[in-house]
This record gives structure tokens, sequence and C-alpha cells, in this order.
């Protein structure tokens, strides 16, 4: 008897987490605009983490990615052009990836929490060149992107994130995360450049706690809440795992492509999108191994 089909012995997990992203998020399956509905919001989106997935430019990307399985797993009836996922990108704006990062997170109850910020090239070009240039006396720079990051010290799974196109204060998009978060009694860990007496308000005004080392040159600092910081805390060293989190973003999106200042956030997004949804994956076959391992053990006694 000869074999008529082929059955896949690998869950496509990611696949599986897109699906029940925008199952949570009530996603219609298509806009209501004019024209063929060939694609569907679904595939869209699935395209565009795969895209941010392969660290690779548009082109690059297409013309890899119909030699895979993931045609037959979305259901595609053409390969979209660079063109239309260039215009895919534009289409969802950066409150609706910001309404897909709190879905992830929504259930998610973080005890301590840690906020870092760090520099993100925005625009990509040749090291060598550059270095050859500023042989020669030109004093330019590549521009980097400032992005904050606020993330649960247990699980590494982002909460919230600030993309400043130009280098800003750390303060400055501290303080945006905080404004907007809106989950209670929580220790934020930061570093010396989250050193400011009225972020410390703002925290505390939100109903959570902040904790960053005082300046070495403050030996009396004012304020009530850096003067408790000066006093040190033994949790601090939890605050090493936003690091990390730095660490795998940024191998992730090495550097944003995009050329607009809104398009290079909504590239952002979908990069911590792709990330949480990376990490819930692990802590889930985590979760089965040690399920398995302690039904095994029950089982034999």
């Amino acid at each position: 008897m000869t074999q008529k089909t082929i059955k896949n012995q690998y869950e496509v997990e990611l696949n599986e987490h897109i699906i029940k992203l925008c199952h949570k998020v009530e996603l219609p399956l298509h806009y209501n605009y004019k024209g063929p509905k060939i694609y569907t919001n679904y595939q869209r989106i699935a395209l565009i983490i795969l895209y941010i997935r392969s660290k690779k430019s548009l082109i690059d990307f297409l013309q890899e990615f119909c030699e895979t399985k993931w045609v037959s797993w979305l259901g595609l009836k053409e390969i979209p052009s660079k063109s239309v996922l260039n215009n895919w990108t534009k289409l969802f704006g950066l409150d609706f990836i910001r309404n897909l990062l709190s879905i992830q997170v929504k259930n998610e109850t973080p005890s301590i929490m840690a906020i870092d910020a760090t520099g993100i090239d925005s625009w990509k070009r040749s090291r060598h060149y550059e270095k050859r240039i500023r042989d020669f006396g030109h004093k330019d720079h590549v521009p980097y992107a400032k992005a904050d990051i606020l993330i649960d010290t247990d699980t590494r799974i982002i909460h919230d994130w600030v993309l400043r196109i130009k280098p800003r204060h750390d303060t400055l998009g501290a303080t945006t995360i905080f404004q907007r978060f809106k989950q209670k009694n929580i220790l934020i860990l930061a570093d010396r450049g989250y050193d400011s007496e009225p972020l410390h308000k703002e925290v505390v005004k939100q109903g959570n706690l902040l904790f960053a080392p005082v300046r070495n040159h403050k030996k009396n600092p004012g304020g009530y809440n850096r003067k408790r910081c000066a006093k040190g805390n033994d949790l601090y060293a939890k605050r090493n795992t936003v690091e990390s989190v730095m660490h795998s973003i940024k191998s992730i999106k090495p550097e944003l492509r995009s050329k607009l200042h809104y398009l290079k956030k909504r590239e952002m997004g979908w990069t911590v999108i792709f990330y949480n949804i990376k990490k819930m994956i692990n802590i889930n076959n985590i979760a089965n191994l040690i399920f398995e391992y302690y039904f095994k053990n029950l089982f034999w006694i």
C-alpha cells in the first residue's frame, strides 16, 4: 500500500501562537476594503513576523520563502511581492502592535521587573568604510535610535517598550512607560541612569516602587526615594536579566532597516512581538517537560 498523504510530525508552534494571538485580539479575516481578498490578515501578520525573524531584506526573504513549507502551512494562494509585503508593514499601525503586546502579557503577574535602555543602529552602513572615512578626518557617525524596554525578571517577557529616533535621556522613555503601566505592587529595578526623584514619584503614584542606585557623586542625595535607594537592595542582582534580553533583541534585530521614523517604531514593535512569542514557546516547552517528568515518576511509584 502506497502512502498518499504526508504527515508533518513536528508541530509548528510559531504558527500556533500567531493564530491564537490573532484570535485573542479578535482580528477580522479581511478588512472591509474593495478589491480581491487574496490574503487574510492572519497571513499578513504571519509573514511580517517571519520577515522579522529572517533578518534579511524583503527581496532575499521572499526569494527563499517560496522554498519553505510555510506557503502550505499558511494556505497562501499567491506569493506576495516586495511592494505588497512592504505595504503590509504600513497597514498595521503602532496602536495595533501595542494592542497585540497588551494581549500577550494580559495574564502575566510579575512581582519584580527591570527596565533598561540601549542604542540600536537606525541606518545600515558598512563598519569598514565608516572607519575608513573617519581615518580621513570625516567625523560623521552612524545614527542610532534609543530603545527602552520593561521586562519581567522571572519569565523575561517584555511588557512594554519605547523607541525614540534620536538619543534621549533614559528617564524620558521610562516616564512614558510608567505613565501607561497598569499593574500595581511591583518592584522595578533600574541602573544609575534612572536615578531621578521625579521618576521615583511617578512610579509611586502608579502604585509601584522603583529602585535605582544613587550616582557616586551624590554622597547625601536629596529626596525621600533617593535616600531609600542609597541603602541598597538585596534583589538588585536580578536587574542583570534585562541585559540578556537586550542582547536577544539585538540578535533578532541588529539594525532597523526602515527609513521612515514611524516605520522604525513599528519594526521595533514587531520584533518585540516575535521575541515574546519565542519566549512563551520556550516557557511552554519547559513546563511540558516538568509535567512529563513528574507524571512519569508518580506513575512508576
